[in-house]
């Protein structure tokens, strides 16, 4: 692969449309406002990260997740462009653009992902795998689909989805992105029967051409080692370094709100990312304030600070092998080893003490219940839309959505792409209204 081909402004859908220029802002940056003013992503911020919403102590949403993500994706990005333009200093490359494309990649990252956290993405998989929903299985693998795409749910095939079809009513190209934005947040760019055990996959049998045309643009390699893949994009890795950078250290600092670890935990923790002379001068300016949150958030500032550029070093120390597709770890597994091992406590922790902790339970458990129950009535009712109730609940789902499609597999889609867009309190409201829970006032 190569940085000239790479980094491409056409935008998906609109390749032979050429729009005078009137404006100073770069495609990229384009790329950036458009996603911050979508309803998609405004509809963020009613949608769990990890912990119950709303509380009388804010913590991270999908919103402000997405945002913080953004902002450390572009400090990657810039580190990256200036080594890359002292490395090829002809200036025949839009390195200078590398932070707009990754900036705006990593607002899109989390909009495919359904409501109430990881929770709704396994109630979509358990619907077909042990629910009602199991019962499709034949028919639609008769009809040519590809069951996996349900079996093995994946928020991050969904985004793509999102963002690049043509709803009914929308413009061809769904947002109309550039074909490298798009690129930039395909993080497993394979379909999902080659997913393995993880069960990861990057697009839908939907997409699949969507994607085959992104990588012909951009001279996307097939994987040396699997000729049913492709190579990741290089700029995912900074997409998906900035993820793993935000969401590991803004965990502990809200569980330390939460009071579900102590704050003498969360500070130990977060020290350990340093060495011991480090350490004690951040001690030093952390006793000159006496708010524990400041000293945390002190302590975040410093990591984030310190994984950017680790992050940065392991890109452009790799460049090479991630060019020719050979490089497929995330660059946090090659940071330097103190700030590794502190990152994989922080993990062992989050796993061990947070992501079980009888908040987070409490809401997955709620989620579940009320996403299995969405799915099974959505279902029930676009594969036998003559129903009385069924011709009811339809009327429900907004014309954009194709309630009509001629196979199995585009109406079960139609009901995937209706209820992975709703926020935690639609999701909600919609179930206790049509299970009677609730009525409307009269």
């Amino acid at each position: 692969m190569n940085w000239t081909q790479l980094l491409s402004g056409t935008r998906f859908g609109m390749e032979g449309y050429q729009e005078p220029k009137h404006y100073e802002r770069t495609d990229f940056q384009r790329d950036y406002d458009r996603l911050i003013f979508s309803s998609p992503f405004r509809r963020l911020q009613n949608k769990t990260q990890v912990f119950p919403l709303p509380g009388n102590i804010f913590v991270h949403n999908r919103l402000t997740h997405s945002l913080e993500v953004s902002s450390v994706g572009r400090s990657l990005g810039n580190n990256v462009c200036k080594a890359l333009t002292q490395k090829y200093p002809d200036g025949s490359v839009n390195f200078p653009e590398i932070g707009s494309i990754v900036s705006a990649a990593c607002l899109a990252h989390d909009m495919g992902n359904p409501p109430f956290g990881h929770s709704g993405e396994r109630a979509i998989a358990g619907y077909f795998s042990e629910g009602n929903g199991k019962n499709l299985k034949e028919k639609i693998r008769e009809e040519g689909g590809r069951w996996e795409d349900f079996l093995l749910f994946e928020g991050n095939a969904n985004a793509l989805r999102l963002l690049t079809h043509q709803f009914i009513g929308r413009r061809k190209g769904g947002f109309a992105l550039t074909y490298s934005t798009l690129a930039s947040i395909i993080k497993y760019p394979y379909a999902s029967i080659h997913a393995g055990k993880k069960g990861k996959f990057g697009f839908f049998q939907s997409e699949e051409d969507t994607y085959l045309k992104i990588a012909e643009e951009l001279g996307i390699d097939h994987d040396p080692e699997d000729a049913n893949k492709f190579v990741r994009y290089p700029l995912v890795f900074l997409v998906e370094a900035a993820d793993d950078i935000c969401y590991q250290v803004m965990d502990i600092e809200d569980a330390c709100k939460l009071h579900i670890i102590t704050s003498e935990k969360a500070i130990e923790l977060l020290l350990n990312f340093f060495e011991k002379e480090r350490q004690e001068h951040m001690i030093r300016v952390m006793d000159m304030v006496e708010d524990i949150n400041e000293k945390i958030a002190y302590l975040r500032s410093c990591i984030i600070g310190l994984l950017v550029d680790e992050c940065s070093k392991v890109f452009i120390e790799n460049e090479e092998n991630i060019l020719n597709g050979t490089f497929k770890k995330p660059l946090m597994d090659e940071v330097c080893p103190q700030a590794r091992n502190a990152y994989r406590s922080c993990s062992d922790l989050a796993y061990k003490n947070i992501y079980c902790a009888k908040e987070v339970l409490d809401i997955e458990l709620a989620g579940y219940h009320i996403f299995s129950n969405l799915i099974d009535s959505l279902t029930e009712a676009v594969m036998k839309p003559n129903h009385s109730y069924s011709k009811l609940l339809l009327q429900r789902i907004p014309e954009q959505y194709n309630v009509n499609a001629p196979t199995t597999y585009g109406k079960v889609q139609c009901v995937l792409d209706y209820i992975s867009g709703m926020t935690d309190i639609y999701a909600l409201d919609l179930y206790r209204k049509i299970t009677g829970m609730s009525l409307p006032a009269v």
